[in-house]
């Protein structure tokens, strides 16, 4: 597992945790213990077992595709998702 944000252009992964929330826990424990961020960026498709691209990764934004959507998100947030290879 590694940190969305460093991800290379080109590169794809699969999220496997988004802020708190893992395969694991399940959706009835995250909607306790989920920050407001975390519910927010699962709101824009980045969701546990998403497949995502790395569009550009060279400024303080993030720019991604998941399925056939382009999101644009903070590095700060990239880096709480994992993502594995």
């Amino acid at each position: 597992m590694m940190p969305l944000g460093l991800m290379g252009p080109g590169e794809r992964g699969e999220i496997v945790e988004v802020g708190q929330c893992t395969p694991e826990c399940g959706e009835c424990r995250c909607k306790e213990e989920r920050k407001p961020g975390d519910v927010r960026v699962e709101d824009m498709g980045l969701r546990v077992g998403k497949q995502v691209e790395m569009l550009n990764n060279s400024s303080n934004l993030v720019l991604l595709k998941v399925d056939e959507s382009r999101i644009a998100i903070d590095r700060g947030v990239a880096m709480k998702i994992k993502i594995r290879r």
